[in-house]
């Protein structure tokens, strides 16, 4: 849609193709539907959160960075603000309040849009694309935007349809992972703590080779594993290993960044405070009880109600490690039906920065999670989106 737009305050004839009977299903989703549109992140520091890609959309920010974005739809009628200082939403908190403004400026551009259209094909004549082809019909064309989106809630149509377009004019996709979702355990014991959130916890990949990777936010425990905005982070990491190993080792330190020398020091002031507390009374200075008691069985202490000084030694320093780091072993995840984006795409090495034109074919461009880059949770991935297809509309 800004791709459209943008096309369009230039040329005079845009067409959108768009597979699923309403144009942004995909979009009215985003954010729980409240649609966390960019962050308050500077360019540098917001590029360095998408990895060593990161350096490729540097042209398509400085574009269309963050401040701009939020004039953009300050002109077009929606107010934007960031009530906890990074997250930007529209002021409503409404994913259609975005969507709305943006299908009138299309109309406003007079840009056409036909729905349920499924492109099946790009021609060309070896050096540049000449037409689109749909169930329906063939439209002919010298500028084509690829902006089909990854594998994620295919549902929402997204079913990698992108991917098999881009090959066939000669382009390379990268490895494909579902990524952004919730993630699966071998340990059950999680189930007992479902009714608590743990904040700020910080995991990390405990395979040698893997130990950079790290991730931290709030946790929350499920039936058969864990979510919550780390796990959705952290899933970005650990969907690729799994591809290699059965199991993925993870370490988490549930106790807001304590080692265990802190954690040492913290009992002994509570003790001095309250020289009464048991060892459960303890953990729950720190953790909620469901946690306390979860992590006491792990430390094979059998009666948490006594005094930490009547614990055995070994049982003692079990505790003192565990909370400082919890281990897990993740060995699954439900695949991209619940994904939110998609890990890989089109290789970047075959795509022009400066104006996300392929290098392999005239007359096509590309934008937004069809390429090779993804981001973390907290409006990453839409600003990019919005950047790129800002971008790619110029058709330079």
């Amino acid at each position: 849609m800004m791709a459209a737009i943008t096309v369009a305050k230039t040329y005079p004839s845009v067409l959108v193709l768009e597979k699923l009977p309403k144009v942004a299903a995909k979009l009215k989703a985003t954010g729980g539907g409240r649609c966390n549109l960019t962050n308050t992140l500077n360019n540098e520091d917001f590029m360095a959160r998408f990895g060593r890609e990161g350096r490729f959309m540097t042209p398509a920010i400085e574009a269309l960075n963050q401040e701009e974005l939020q004039k953009f739809f300050n002109n077009l009628g929606v107010q934007t603000h960031a009530p906890d200082g990074f997250r930007v939403f529209p002021v409503g908190h409404d994913a259609m309040s975005i969507i709305k403004a943006l299908k009138e400026e299309m109309q406003r551009l007079n840009i056409e849009i036909i729905c349920s259209q499924r492109v099946e094909a790009l021609e060309h004549n070896e050096t540049h694309i000449t037409a689109v082809v749909t169930q329906d019909n063939t439209y002919l064309t010298s500028n084509i935007i690829l902006a089909s989106g990854g594998m994620g809630y295919p549902v929402l149509g997204a079913e990698g349809d992108g991917y098999a377009l881009a090959q066939s004019v000669g382009h390379k996709i990268t490895d494909i992972h579902p990524a952004m979702m919730p993630l699966k355990t071998k340990e059950l014991w999680g189930a007992n703590c479902r009714a608590d959130t743990i904040a700020k916890v910080e995991m990390k990949v405990n395979i040698k080779k893997y130990q950079k990777l790290r991730a931290k936010g709030d946790l929350i425990f499920t039936k058969n594993g864990i979510r919550g905005p780390v796990v959705l982070d952290f899933s970005r990491e650990i969907t690729p290993l799994l591809a290699k190993f059965e199991e993925v080792p993870v370490l988490m330190n549930l106790t807001k960044g304590m080692n265990e020398e802190d954690i040492r020091e913290h009992f002994k002031k509570c003790l001095e405070k309250n020289p009464q507390l048991d060892t459960l009374a303890l953990i729950n200075t720190l953790l909620p009880n469901s946690v306390s008691l979860e992590l006491c069985k792990l430390a094979n202490i059998e009666e948490p109600t006594l005094s930490l000084k009547k614990l055995s030694g070994v049982s003692r320093d079990q505790l003192i490690k565990l909370l400082a780091w919890t281990p897990l072993t993740i060995n699954g995840h439900d695949g991209f039906k619940l994904a939110m984006i998609t890990r890989g795409g089109v290789s970047l090495k075959e795509i022009d920065p400066n104006t996300l034109k392929s290098k392999k074919i005239k007359g096509l461009y590309f934008c937004g999670e069809v390429m090779n880059l993804d981001g973390p949770c907290g409006g990453y991935n839409l600003q990019w989106s919005f950047a790129s297809g800002f971008l790619a509309g110029k058709l330079q």
